[in-house]
């Protein structure tokens, strides 16, 4: 490592949501479980969803590509891939990826063998594997940036120790953003703490909870938190909606840093080798076209398009295209390190370097959770840089495709499969 009214937020969650504010589609009683898995409690509710069935018994037995993702870019691969008939070119057959609010719910659907293909922030699959002894499997990196740290208008934030004695959202404990975030907050001299809501803060502690982006800028705009940090469109979305303020891109933190990643169930890709090579090749070649397109990409992707995301065009184009050409974005210092980093708000490759996943494992370590993290002490970052990628299928495609090198996050003046993790405020 280097250096609102009632009628106003009802309509602010449609936008957010896709619907009229019911969360039809959406157990709110999950927000317990999403603690509870947070917290180490994934074996439990395995053994409760497959009723004490070995694992190979839930997996999917026909060839059927079932994606499942939460409304966020993270999922664009996944989803260009469908929307472009990529699968289908590899000869595959996929349903209409499934649209799920939560990291809860998609965690709990990817268990049950409900889906076979999904994107997880990058340390999702570290706690499922080696908490909870899931066959988890990252295949590829979802996309790298496309994160950032907001702050309500109400609130006079103007940098990370402006945090202190404030309420901070983050999307899952085990995730980028809490990550990335802590560091911030350390950096600054501030405590990251979790205490309950109304609990009295000290002036330098900044209190964390849990929220599923969905959430996040309606408990904004009804200021319930000071600030959330999230992947986009939901940072996007909070500027024109819920009165947000861009305080910080994570990319331009953590240079080119994953959000999500491409996750299978081991079992599949042993039991599959050519299906899951297939499966690569579109997602792959889905990445390589969202780098190359990323307005017509949200286009396709918003409400106002194909409809995966909920979220309008003009708030999923600024999340895929507007950094560095805005002004303001400079002048806040939301943007301080681009000229060095020469990165995009969001940007697409799929390669896994190995050193990212080494970095998260040692920052896991330094990183507030709620719930027994100590399976992290003795958590070695080589092996699991080795154990948790699968890196064949992904390289393979990324040969067929050899335009995944232009993306503005690859390195090309090296080994382009080899990089220094550049971590800086």
């Amino acid at each position: 490592m280097t250096d609102c009214k009632k009628h106003a937020q009802h309509d602010l969650h449609a936008a957010c949501c896709g619907h009229d504010g019911t969360d039809e589609g959406f157990d709110r009683g999950r927000r317990m479980t999403l603690d509870m898995l947070a917290g180490g409690g994934l074996a439990a509710m395995m053994g409760a969803l497959t009723g004490g069935l070995p694992m190979p018994a839930m997996a999917q037995e026909d060839d059927v590509v079932r994606i499942g993702y939460l409304p966020i870019t993270d999922a664009t691969p996944l989803l260009v891939a469908h929307a472009k008939g990529f699968y289908a070119d590899e000869g595959l057959e996929a349903e209409r990826p499934t649209l799920i609010r939560g990291w809860s719910p998609l965690i709990e659907a990817f268990v049950a063998g409900k889906f076979n293909l999904v994107h997880f922030l990058k340390p999702i699959p570290v706690w499922m594997r080696y908490n909870n002894d899931f066959p988890v499997k990252v295949m590829a990196w979802a996309h790298t940036n496309g994160s950032a740290l907001v702050v309500g208008r109400h609130t006079d934030v103007e940098d990370f120790a402006g945090l202190g004695g404030k309420q901070v959202a983050v999307p899952f404990w085990y995730s980028m953003h809490n990550i990335v975030l802590q560091y911030a907050l350390r950096a600054n001299g501030i405590k990251p703490v979790i205490k309950a809501q109304g609990e009295p803060l000290a002036a330098d502690e900044c209190n964390l909870q849990v929220l599923p982006p969905p959430e996040m800028p309606p408990a904004l705009a009804a200021r319930k938190i000071d600030a959330y940090i999230v992947a986009e469109p939901f940072n996007a979305l909070g500027e024109l909606k819920a009165g947000a303020r861009m305080l910080r891109f994570t990319g331009d933190i953590w240079k080119n840093h994953p959000c999500c990643v491409v996750c299978m169930n081991e079992q599949i890709t042993t039991a599959k080798p050519e299906w899951t090579q297939k499966v690569m090749n579109a997602v792959v070649r889905a990445s390589v076209y969202a780098s190359q397109n990323k307005e017509e990409v949200a286009e396709l992707l918003s409400k106002d398009g194909e409809g995966y995301l909920p979220a309008p065009a003009p708030v999923v184009k600024r999340a895929m295209t507007l950094y560095a050409d805005d002004s303001t974005y400079l002048e806040t210092g939301a943007i301080k390190n681009e000229a060095e980093y020469k990165n995009g708000r969001i940007d697409f490759q799929p390669w896994p370097y190995p050193s990212a996943t080494k970095l998260i494992v040692e920052e896991m370590n330094q990183t507030v959770v709620s719930g027994d993290a100590t399976f992290l002490s003795g958590l070695d970052p080589e092996f699991v840089a080795q154990d948790l990628v699968n890196y064949n299928y992904v390289k393979a495609a990324l040969q067929k495709y050899p335009e995944w090198q232009n993306d503005p996050s690859v390195d090309t003046s090296g080994d382009p499969f080899v990089r220094e993790e550049v971590l800086k405020l």
